[in-house]
């Protein structure tokens, strides 16, 4: 049996634990937009044809643009972050990775699974999220790596950060999540831009008609709306800083995150059953006692979430 590693999500193991129904839960332990982008009609051939290169080839020059992609940079669609993650090992040039730390686990878990080690800066590949989960703390490039892979899945709150201009020559990847900004994980959708000659293997792996024809309509028409995205950072910013001042009510310390979740130093696991018995569900980590990561509520949901912390442990 594959290991189990800890993520957000899992509403049918927090109503195994504290009950409820799925309708019953507010679920705050992703870093996924409460406010997802509007789905459009679709066509009846989206669903009944095989994706024809025309429909990818608009989402591809939605994302060249949004992404601002430099020339000769390719840019990839698959089937979601994760697929991209799991396959991204096939890239790699030595048996030695670098994975900052503590991060999003499932790229530890791809490396290993390839037979690939963790290993210290000096390794020939290094992976850096950009911005961290859960911290938030930005990629600072160490080394001269012959692969560096950059996981960007959460930088669309800040797009200045982002550092898809270093896609222009060999040697770079970086990710992009459609689910997290756009609120539509459901959808499986995401994105490697990197230079032809190094995503080649990985674009083969994929293989034809990797995204579904509804992924392809949602993501051309979404990432093509720069108008919304402009007004969903404005409101994440509005509502991160709301959820700060209701978590500094309760003594909680913020220590890092994006405008999409929220990092607090608290007795984590006080916090979490609190919660969990007024069926919210947050994020506790392994690797620390104090650490409680926070997803934004839905704007609609925030008196349900003091009301809840009224009565947490401070």
């Amino acid at each position: 049996m594959a290991e189990t590693r800890d993520h957000g999500g899992g509403i049918d193991a927090a109503i195994a634990r504290w009950g409820g129904t799925r309708a019953d839960w507010l679920d705050l332990s992703t870093g996924i937009n409460p406010v997802p982008y509007p789905i459009p009609d679709f066509a009846a051939s989206d669903w009944t044809a095989l994706p024809d290169r025309a429909a990818e080839a608009a989402l591809v020059a939605a994302a060249r643009r949004f992404w601002n992609v430099p020339e000769g940079a390719m840019v990839l669609p698959a089937p979601g972050a994760s697929a991209l993650i799991a396959a991204l090992p096939i890239l790699a040039p030595g048996r030695s990775v670098h994975i900052p730390g503590p991060t999003y686990n499932e790229h530890a878990a791809a490396f290993q699974a390839h037979g690939i080690a963790i290993g210290d800066a000096t390794a020939d590949t290094h992976v850096t999220v950009h911005p961290n989960n859960p911290d938030g703390r930005l990629f600072a490039p160490e080394g001269d790596p012959a692969l560096r892979i950059i996981d960007e899945s959460f930088c669309d709150v800040m797009p200045e950060a982002s550092e898809v201009a270093r896609c222009a020559r060999p040697g770079t990847v970086v990710l992009k999540s459609f689910g997290k900004f756009w609120g539509l994980a459901g959808l499986r959708l995401g994105f490697a831009i990197g230079h032809p000659d190094t995503l080649a293997p990985l674009a083969a792996r994929m293989g034809p008609w990797a995204v579904s024809g509804p992924a392809l309509r949602v993501g051309a028409i979404a990432i093509s709306d720069h108008d919304w995205a402009g007004r969903t950072r404005a409101r994440l910013v509005r509502d991160a800083a709301r959820l700060d001042g209701l978590m500094a009510q309760v003594g909680a310390e913020v220590v890092g995150g994006t405008t999409l979740f929220r990092l607090y130093d608290v007795d984590a696991a006080a916090w979490h059953d609190r919660l969990g018995r007024a069926r919210i569900l947050s994020r506790v980590f392994p690797y620390s006692d104090r650490w409680l990561r926070l997803g934004l509520p839905h704007p609609d949901a925030f008196d349900r979430l003091a009301a809840a912390l009224t009565d947490g442990p401070a």
